[in-house]
């Protein structure tokens, strides 16, 4: 999966994609004192486990690092990314950055079966 085959654009609310079908995927955010919260991921079935909740997880990286933002990251998917992406922690605000794998695992679970609900 890269830019190429997906090219994510971004809007004052979101990140997203159009898909070939005419749908997109998002990724909501808001820009607060600082901080873009990574509030709400979605890709439509048909095009899960490709790789484009991911693409749009580094556009915000990208897009929080060129703004000197600190990362909060609210959805399961976004944490779900920096458990496995020790090396982007660096990034997050001071409560996440300094929390331990096994608390961001718990956060992680703990978000996921609210998504569910």
């Amino acid at each position: 999966m890269n830019e190429n085959e997906f090219r994510v654009e971004k809007t004052k609310t979101v990140f997203y994609v159009r898909l070939p079908d005419k749908t997109k995927a998002y990724l909501r955010y808001k820009v607060e004192n600082n901080k873009i919260y990574l509030i709400e991921t979605y890709t439509p079935p048909a095009f899960r486990g490709q790789g484009i909740a991911k693409l749009m997880i580094e556009k915000a990286i990208d897009y929080a690092i060129r703004e000197n933002l600190k990362i909060i990251p609210q959805c399961s998917y976004a944490l779900k990314y920096f458990i496995k992406n020790e090396e982007s922690r660096r990034l997050l605000s001071d409560e996440y950055k300094n929390m331990s794998v096994e608390d961001l695992e718990k956060l992680y679970q703990q978000k996921l079966e609210y998504e569910k609900q």
